[in-house]
């Protein structure tokens, strides 16, 4: 594999964690598409609490629970059902694994779209 393969293939891998539940979760890592789809199934008010949308956000970052795929919530009942689903243990495994990768302060996304 080239270097250039090799960072790029470490840079998409999928972490992958077990929750104090023995739950293996897989992550992914949400693009720039994957947050403007959250705040669309969010809705505008859920959208701006910082909360509940850093919950939401790890929530969808688990693509797959003990090897069985995890479809991305479309709507927000979908994504408190995710919630209730990982838990208190497996969102602090999400959040644990991710380090602080995800980005969901106001400012900074509205600076990056330009606003």
């Amino acid at each position: 594999m080239s270097p250039s393969a090799t960072i790029i293939s470490a840079a998409t891998a999928a972490p992958t964690v077990t929750d104090r539940l023995g739950r293996r979760l897989t992550l992914r890592r949400m693009t720039s598409l994957d947050k403007l789809r959250l705040f669309k199934a969010a809705g505008p008010v859920l959208a701006h609490n910082q909360p509940w949308l850093g919950m939401a956000m790890l929530a969808c970052s688990v693509a797959e629970i003990d090897s069985v795929p995890v479809p991305a919530p479309t709507n927000e009942q979908q994504i408190e059902s995710m919630v209730a689903r990982l838990g208190d243990l497996g969102i602090a495994a999400a959040a644990e694994a991710l380090g602080g990768q995800l980005d969901v302060t106001h400012a900074d996304t509205m600076a990056a779209a330009g606003n």
